[in-house]
């Protein structure tokens, strides 16, 4: 399983446009090679340089359909429930590190069940949930440092 974006390549720097620094919108991410076994998509994306233990969560989405490609620039997938991140509320919240250069990574899993929870659970409730039910996992990572 493959989750990439056109806007940046694994290891490299997130643009702006897609920062807090900009227009805090969402990238274009594409997944490829789901489990043919799969019956949800989760994706979170979370900031681990972060000063909170366990790092800040910028974008939690549960139950995508397994037949999801991926999701578009500055949108949310057709399928699929977006949760509470560390910003407060559902949705896409940009890097906004306070200093340095931080890494933001974007997981994909791809599990054997959905997952029956509500709009206001936090990542760390969703990983809990996901236990067990992982059949693969994939990651794509971007720098980003505010100048």
């Amino acid at each position: 399983m493959k989750i990439t974006s056109p806007a940046f390549e694994h290891g490299q720097t997130i643009p702006s446009k897609f920062t807090c620094d900009a227009d805090n919108i969402s990238p274009e991410l594409s997944f490829s090679d789901v489990p043919v076994n799969a019956k949800s998509l989760v994706l979170i994306s979370n900031d681990p340089d972060a000063a909170k233990s366990g790092g800040w969560t910028h974008w939690v989405i549960i139950n995508m359909t397994p037949d999801t490609a991926g999701i578009g620039e500055n949108s949310k997938p057709n399928s699929g429930l977006e949760t509470t991140t560390d910003f407060g509320k559902p949705g896409y919240g940009a890097p906004c590190p306070p200093s340095g250069s931080h890494r933001y990574y974007f997981y994909l899993y791809a599990l054997d069940t959905t997952l029956d929870l509500p709009v206001t659970v936090t990542k760390d409730d969703v990983e809990t949930a996901m236990e067990g039910h992982i059949i693969e996992k994939a990651e794509l990572m971007g720098n980003y440092e505010r100048r």
